[in-house]
């Protein structure tokens, strides 16, 4: 695994998550078969999802990918064209993301 502290130029993305009314089954699923595929890609470093404890309709990811193109190419694959975009973005009351540099 990489030290993600000598990730000088690595990108840092959050995304949090919000599940419309009785989707959150349905979102663990997508999430589940997307995650391995994603923390594959050769331009991440760290990608992980977390479901909420107290309310389990939210997720948290937490993703590091080794510069701004490896984020971009991985908006790019078939994984998270098919699975994010085509199936989970639709059953999402909200989504909301942002981007970090190491300091």
């Amino acid at each position: 695994m990489t030290d993600l502290h000598d990730l000088k130029d690595g990108l840092v993305v959050t995304a949090q998550w919000e599940a419309n009314p009785g989707e959150a089954d349905a979102l663990l699923a997508i999430v589940r078969r997307f995650l391995p595929q994603a923390q594959r890609e050769p331009g991440v470093k760290a990608f992980q999802i977390h479901q909420s404890t107290s309310d389990p309709q939210k997720f948290f990811f937490y993703e590091v990918f080794r510069d701004e193109a490896a984020f971009a190419e991985h908006q790019q694959t078939a994984h998270f064209k098919e699975l994010i975009a085509g199936q989970a973005l639709p059953r999402l009351a909200r989504r909301e993301r942002t981007q970090h540099r190491f300091v």
